[in-house]
């Protein structure tokens, strides 16, 4: 069995959100991590490989830094890794970046493609369906659990305040959410391992399927009109009540005033 799991180095909000003049995120200014729903997604990929034996493909697009996560991945257990990196591919929306991705897995073999819900520099959830149409196969989204038998996929699928239990044969997509499980940890052997093997890099016109329209900033039907850090937030009004009831009507009160009740 072949599961590719696509993966993507984001900013480490914590350490701040830089812009270029062009709205875009500056990614080579700041730290970056592996998006936490992907890292779910290359766990469950691992756990398939330990369980009925799978080949695993980690596959990213971005900077040549973007080589870090792929480097994680390898030294959690997956087995070969790809970077498609360019600067024509800079500034894809998640129209333009699903197409490059789509057209970089069509150089693959695959059975299983896996990836995360959303990333956290984007929340739009939309990069993983967007694959699947591009690819022709059926996609289950926010995936809680995943079974793989008899050449199909068994998913728990989040479900507003139930669940959905789909199966779909394969090849298939699944995007996972981060509560999906718990990601193993890198081993030192691994981290010794992953930085002795070869990384496949692949540039715009290794991906012979991918059209000019359809890449970068200028095939990017999104445009940013503005973008700026978190704004941080007052420290509010703090009270003290000195019982319970006091605090009790004092909350009713701002309720009341707000016009909330």
């Amino acid at each position: 069995m072949k599961i590719v799991v696509c993966v993507k180095q984001v900013p480490d909000t914590k350490g701040g959100v830089k812009f270029k003049p062009d709205g875009t995120l500056d990614r080579g200014a700041m730290l970056s991590i592996m998006n936490p729903d992907d890292k779910a997604g290359l766990e469950a990929a691992l756990r398939i490989k330990d369980e009925i034996g799978a080949e695993v493909t980690v596959l990213t697009m971005g900077l040549p830094k973007a080589e870090e996560v792929l480097r994680e991945a390898l030294a959690m257990g997956a087995d070969k890794a790809v970077l498609v990196t360019d600067r024509r591919l800079a500034g894809a929306d998640t129209w333009a970046t699903s197409q490059t991705i789509a057209a970089a897995i069509r150089n693959l073999e695959y059975d299983l493609i896996i990836t995360g819900r959303q990333a956290i520099d984007g929340d739009t959830a939309q990069v993983g369906p967007q694959i699947s149409e591009h690819l022709g196969i059926p996609v289950i989204s926010y995936a809680e659990e995943i079974k793989v038998e008899d050449g199909a996929v068994v998913v728990k699928r989040q479900y507003d305040d139930r669940h959905h239990i789909l199966k779909a044969k394969l090849p298939c997509l699944i995007t996972a959410l981060s509560e999906l499980n718990e990601p193993r940890y890198m081993t030192p052997g691994g981290i010794f391992d992953a930085f002795e093997q070869e990384i496949t890099v692949w540039d715009r016109d290794a991906l012979t399927t991918l059209e000019d329209s359809n890449m970068g900033l200028k095939g990017s039907p999104t445009q940013i009109a503005k973008a700026s850090d978190k704004v941080a937030k007052g420290a509010g009004e703090k009270v003290t009540p000195d019982s319970p009831s006091e605090a009790a009507a004092y909350v009713v009160g701002k309720l009341a005033e707000k016009f909330v009740i």
